[in-house]
């Protein structure tokens, strides 16, 4: 008989707001499969490969907002949600992870798929549970109860996260032919109402009376969600004060003329570290990571910079050695606050003259290059990105993906979003978190992935559920090329076989096999060709494979850092 409180796992789930499911086959976890699988407000979706599976729903939670459930069975298939658990925990995207597992008293006695489970993911989840084994006691159903509401209530209280469960269930796993299976109508619910994190008068008095002492003032947004109000406050505070807008592609602040989109081309010219023109007395931050290593040491070499960071809650990271004041508020509040009248703070008009001028020189140099340059992977991302559809979704690949569209921008793309696994920036998720956001929306979502990262994750289309809104683009230069962009690995005579992994794959047989159209290019005349259609959302899912040389990629971004560094100046 299965107990009544491990089907109402699936009942508190709906009625908390859950609507997807990710779960992976097993005979342990078949209790808690067939309550989600039964339950008719929930989409349940099963994903064979674990790891896939996890970073499927952190797609779909990471678009969504919402917190994804998801089911494995015990022993080793708990580990391999470990990667995507971790991304999910340093993105702040809610899941809830539930491991069935053996009873206690069976863990370490040589039973099949048993290991040790209790808090096994370690300080990569906000908190860990173990559900109770046996809930016939009235007592421990309200335990059981009163646990899955604490755990969804973690999940999404800020800052978001993964929150493991821990399920040790016994046998039989399976109902009766005559066994009533059905949803307590009077399950538990505990309703959490969110803070609004506001600071006192007095904090904001504060904190306005010392701007005013500031004279050369970055603003510097991380990775976060796009968000037109939030992107309106800063403007409004930048335009009366003067201060200097700095994003990231995966900021998804970006546009053309407002927000400084170039720094990581400009800033690639190290002369201009130590400029005096760009020097801040003053850093604000807000949201998560950035891609740009050129402007983290730009920052980690001011001497006399003041850092203000705006999180409402949660642990902050001193990422530039600088971080003096965390402000508990949300970035929009802060910013809407300290923009009345720009509260009397004047930003030194040659301070920002000077970021601005790189700003147009960055952008120059880029286009120029990309216009007389040899075919080559840089030049591959440029046409990707020139040619995505308005308001689609865009999915980055770590390695030298992410790299290449950050210096290229999306500045001039409307309405199109960037996600990328810059929590812990593996490449073992990447497509199946594009796959999980594809399932999540109708807007066309593209992939751009190199040759390892994609074919380190080819199970993320081993399933039956085929996004027809899904584009990849793969990058395949035969090896790990950005091993051959990094000073140190290149000069080792160990580059090609242990750091480049030379591999001879394409990605032709994992597309057939998978149901995604494939096309192969070589030349630029042939992806402008293959492009024209490509982002059809009439087309159907389809894979768009470019081969390049390693060698030659290496030999134009080689080129590219040349101009940057004789080009670009005050």
């Amino acid at each position: 008989m299965i107990l009544q409180s491990v089907i109402d796992i699936a009942e508190i789930c709906a009625r908390k707001g859950v609507e997807d499911i990710v779960l992976s086959p097993g005979s342990r976890c078949a209790p808690l499969t067939l309550a989600f699988a039964r339950h008719p407000q929930l989409r349940v979706r099963t994903v064979p490969d674990e790891r896939s599976a996890a970073f499927i729903g952190l797609g779909i939670a990471q678009r969504t907002g919402k917190p994804v459930v998801l089911v494995c069975t015990s022993g080793t298939a708990a580990y391999n949600y470990a990667p995507a658990v971790a991304e999910a925990f340093y993105q702040n995207i809610p899941l809830l992870v539930l491991t069935a597992d053996r009873p206690p008293e069976w863990i370490d006695q040589l039973d099949g798929q048993t290991i040790r489970q209790a808090h096994i993911y370690g300080g990569h989840v906000k908190r860990s549970f173990d559900f109770p084994v046996d809930t016939k006691h009235a007592d421990s159903q309200w335990y059981a109860a009163r646990l899955l509401n604490e755990a969804l209530n973690e999940a999404v209280a800020f800052p978001e996260g993964p929150v493991h469960v821990n399920v040790p269930l016994r046998e039989p796993f399976y109902p009766e032919p005559d066994e009533e299976f059905a949803y307590s109508a009077d399950v538990k619910i505990i309703e959490e109402l969110p803070s609004g994190y506001g600071l006192p008068a007095q904090a904001w008095e504060q904190l306005k009376t010392e701007l005013k002492q500031y004279r050369k003032v970055l603003v510097v947004a991380g990775q976060g969600r796009r968000d037109d109000a939030l992107h309106d406050e800063i403007v409004r505070f930048c335009r009366a004060t003067g201060a200097v807008f700095i994003t990231d592609s995966i900021s998804n602040q970006q546009v053309a003329g407002e927000t400084i989109n170039y720094h990581d081309v400009f800033l690639g010219a190290k002369h201009l570290h130590t400029a005096e023109a760009l020097q801040a007395d003053l850093l604000i931050t807000f949201h998560k990571s950035l891609i740009s290593k050129n402007l983290k040491l730009f920052l980690r070499k001011q001497q006399h910079l003041k850092h203000w960071h705006v999180q409402p809650a949660g642990m902050v990271a001193d990422t530039f050695q600088s971080l003096t004041r965390v402000i508990r508020t949300t970035p929009q509040d802060f910013f809407a606050q300290v923009g009345q009248n720009g509260a009397g703070l004047q930003v030194s008009p040659a301070f920002t003259n000077a970021w601005y001028e790189l700003e147009m020189q960055g952008k120059a140099v880029l286009e120029r290059f990309q216009e007389n340059s040899p075919f080559s992977e840089f030049q591959v991302c440029h046409q990707v990105l020139r040619n995505l559809p308005q308001y689609s979704l865009l999915h980055l690949a770590n390695s030298m993906s992410v790299r290449y569209a950050n210096l290229i921008g999306v500045a001039g793309l409307e309405g199109v979003e960037v996600f990328a696994n810059r929590g812990t920036s593996g490449i073992d998720g990447s497509t199946s978190t594009a796959v999980g956001s594809a399932l999540s929306t109708d807007k066309l979502v593209a992939l751009l992935s190199g040759d390892m990262a994609f074919l380190y994750d080819r199970n993320a289309l081993w399933h039956n559920y085929p996004p027809q809104n899904l584009r990849i683009v793969v990058l395949n230069n035969h090896g790990g090329g950005i091993f051959r962009m990094i000073e140190g690995p290149r000069s080792q005579p160990e580059l090609r076989p242990f750091f480049e992994t030379d591999q001879r794959q394409t990605a032709q047989k994992t597309a057939e096999d998978m149901g995604l159209t494939y096309t192969r290019v070589t030349d630029l005349a042939s992806l402008k060709a293959a492009l024209s259609n490509f982002f059809s959302l009439s087309a159907g899912p389809q894979l768009l494979e470019v081969e390049t040389s390693s060698l030659e990629n290496f030999a134009v971004f080689e080129d590219y850092r040349k101009q940057v560094n004789s080009s670009i100046g005050l």
